[in-house]
């Protein structure tokens, strides 16, 4: 499904910040689209953690390939053996966080539209209480499973690696450099997920 808005709203509120008006020049428009299988998107997320995305892309197809017509569920994913989750390319912590995220889904019935309607923060808070899902990977679902516009993931390495070169901040080092990036972030809300997407894209096309 994807979510309907007025490209020129944020495309036009974007430019309004120069340094970032140059890189979005000529680019593509970018749509969100959300995905209401939440917990398998909590399980690709872990799986794919510190990977490229081409070996990411196969231990989540031999993922998928363990389950009858590819449809893994909580429960089919918490009575695998983790032996079974291990030969598929998967860490022993993986495999563990990949089983708690089951468990807390079984428990708690992770359910789109319940989640759907609680507020960024809320979220996160929500889902980072499984052992192995941390801020990041919730702001990737909130961006790429629940197409939210305005999240900024400070915490993100091709994030801080384009805004350290588009913005000038090699000077800056950990807390100082994120306290900076937030604030930049600040004047893009509440489009701040597409400056996101532009910075994603800049940094792999043109760095």
């Amino acid at each position: 499904m994807q979510i309907h808005f007025m490209l020129n709203d944020y495309k036009a509120h974007l430019s309004k910040d120069k340094r970032l008006k140059v890189i979005i020049s000529g680019e593509k428009e970018f749509r969100l689209k959300r995905r209401k299988n939440l917990f398998l998107f909590l399980c690709e997320s872990i799986m794919g953690q510190q990977l490229s995305g081409k070996v990411a892309d196969i231990i989540y197809d031999r993922f998928l390939e363990l389950f009858e017509d590819k449809k893994p569920t909580p429960e089919l994913v918490s009575s695998l053996p983790d032996v079974t989750l291990r030969k598929i390319g998967l860490s022993n912590n993986k495999s563990s966080y990949v089983k708690n995220v089951a468990t807390f889904a079984i428990k708690e019935r992770i359910d789109f539209k319940t989640i759907n309607k609680m507020d960024n923060e809320s979220i996160i808070k929500y889902l980072t209480q499984i052992k192995g899902v941390g801020r990041w990977t919730v702001e990737m679902l909130l961006i790429f499973a629940l197409g939210r516009e305005d999240v900024f993931a400070v915490d993100d390495y091709g994030i801080q690696s384009a805004m350290i070169k588009i913005f000038n901040l090699e000077h800056l080092k950990n807390k100082e450099l994120k306290d900076k990036l937030k604030k930049i972030s600040n004047r893009w809300s509440p489009y701040r997920t597409y400056a996101c997407l532009y910075l994603w894209h800049w940094k792999d096309n043109v760095t």
